[in-house]
């Protein structure tokens, strides 16, 4: 999937035709039937833009959110809206080969997600929609590979996470679309919960945390408003998971963070609202409609024999953190709950793929943030819930080439997967890439960064790299291995920045580890 891409994908890029408006297609389609009988719509219904995500074979979830106000609640009608959509072998729509009519609903913020199928696998498709007498930009997206396929052309994926709106633009988006990913994978931080600061980069909407559907519903619409995060989202699949400040920062399951300033049944509320809007606003099947205060997230993609990808939910199930080194050994907690647990080694065994990815939103290898004899933990990660963990890893020696990709740290941080972090000898079952964040931390002083990390180097000898640069990171997939390579920015300060490989990786096939090139 990553050789050199056709005409019409080079030339969809280089024209911007993600962002091609109603001028530029209105001729190209008009209602044809009784059904498509339109009561216009004011403003700019398509503010948001439009998405695709969690890619098969024969389909691809195709979204997009009604949304002429974004940052009041919408500003659509307390009514129902038919929605028209269609999918194109080619951008200008000569050879449409789905299409159909979809309601954008009230209760769900009038956003739509179509399920479309019968598409080809491993193909490029353009897809649009129209509502209110109004046509929406142009998308493209691509379907995962046939479940046979071998994976010998490749995959590419872009791991991303933790976009801060305060600290700074999405500019590492920008770099993300001229490497032109068949995938991105998205583990966690799409939003931030936190109240405007006066002296950010960029305020945060509002007067506050959010707490209400409304509330959640405005600060997401902000944040899909960034030029670069919208060109990203129209050209290529998401596939999304969320950590904690989709909600609340270190939330574990129904526990927030302060429990003595929100009650139980008031946390349960603010769930219940964020889940909805995160739904409302993410690329996902109707299997992920939440139910409450529940939301199913984790599930597995399959991108032919090449890479199985599970994908992680590491707040809902999860015991409350441990506030000790003698807590966080309690084999009692659990950070995947059980029905989940057993849903990630069922398809760790039973994988047929080369590759077995595990999308984890925060940290699994050890981070000892002591210098010398003993250890100190960061309790919300991995290393709180150890005994869970270590016996993750020991049952990585039966899966065939497992990389762990995470989010969460606002750091680069690429390290071996060992079976006994308290014996540096100990087995090398995998890889771990915890992608730096897109904005988070800003512009971060790196000799501050080193000055406290640089020192804890011989306690964790299996970390092959720490950085502290804002960017993402880019995985080009093959049967004998996974290159990858540290994108980051020189500023996330302005709207523009300049981008650059910071450093390059390798996993072998059948060697466990990763190694500098």
């Amino acid at each position: 999937m990553t050789g050199s891409p056709s005409t019409d994908r080079r030339r969809f890029l280089a024209g911007g035709a993600a962002l091609l408006g109603a001028a530029a297609t209105h001729q190209l389609w008009q209602p044809a039937t009784a059904q498509a009988a339109e009561t216009p719509l004011s403003g700019d219904v398509f503010s948001l833009g439009v998405a695709s995500g969690d890619p098969l074979p024969d389909g691809v979830v195709l979204w997009t959110r009604l949304a002429p106000d974004p940052l009041a609640g919408g500003g659509m009608p307390a009514r129902n809206v038919s929605v028209q959509w269609q999918v194109s072998s080619d951008a200008k729509f000569r050879e449409v080969v789905r299409s159909g009519f979809t309601v954008a609903r009230p209760a769900f913020g009038h956003s739509v997600h179509v399920d479309v199928r019968g598409l080809r696998p491993g193909r490029t498709y353009w897809f649009r929609f129209r509502a209110g007498g109004q046509l929406s930009p142009t998308g493209r997206t691509r379907t995962a590979p046939a479940a046979d396929s071998t994976g010998a052309g490749g995959l590419r994926v872009a791991l991303a996470s933790c976009q801060n709106w305060q600290h700074g633009w999405f500019t590492p988006y920008a770099d993300m679309l001229e490497q032109d990913p068949d995938v991105v994978l998205f583990v966690g931080d799409y939003i931030y919960e936190s109240s405007p600061s006066a002296t950010a980069v960029r305020t945060h909407e509002g007067t506050g945390e959010p707490y209400s559907l409304t509330q959640y519903r405005n600060r997401y619409a902000q944040y899909r408003s960034d030029p670069d995060l919208a060109a990203m989202h129209a050209n290529a699949p998401f596939v999304v998971t969320f950590d904690d400040h989709e909600v609340d920062n270190d939330y574990a399951g129904q526990v927030p963070q302060d429990p003595a300033k929100q009650t139980p049944d008031d946390f349960v509320d603010r769930i219940t609202a964020a889940y909805q809007a995160y739904y409302e606003h993410m690329p996902v099947r109707a299997t992920a409609v939440p139910n409450g205060p529940h939301i199913r997230m984790y599930r597995r993609l399959e991108f032919g024999r090449l890479a199985r990808l599970n994908v992680l939910d590491t707040r809902q199930f999860r015991s409350d953190q441990a506030t000790s080194q003698a807590g966080a050994q309690d084999p009692e907690l659990t950070m995947l709950g059980a029905a989940q647990k057993r849903w990630l080694l069922k398809g760790l065994h039973g994988s047929p793929a080369r590759w077995n990815l595990i999308a984890s939103q925060i940290m699994m290898a050890e981070t000892d943030l002591k210098v010398g004899e003993g250890k100190l933990w960061y309790y919300d990660a991995w290393d709180g819930y150890q005994v869970e963990r270590n016996a993750l890893l020991k049952e990585f020696r039966k899966v065939s080439n497992p990389v762990v990709l995470t989010g969460d740290r606002h750091l680069t941080m690429v390290s071996d997967l060992r079976t006994d972090y308290a014996d540096p000898e100990s087995q090398v079952v995998g890889a771990e890439f915890v992608g730096t964040s897109i904005s988070s931390n800003g512009d971060q002083d790196q000799a501050a960064f080193h000055a406290q990390f640089d020192p804890l180097k011989a306690d964790n000898p299996h970390w092959k790299l720490i950085d502290a640069h804002r960017g993402y990171h880019l995985f080009d997939i093959r049967p004998d291995g996974i290159d990858a390579r540290v994108r980051t920015v020189d500023t996330v300060l302005k709207p523009t920045a300049t981008a650059s490989t910071l450093a390059r990786l390798r996993v072998e096939a059948g060697d466990p580890g990763v190694s500098l090139v």
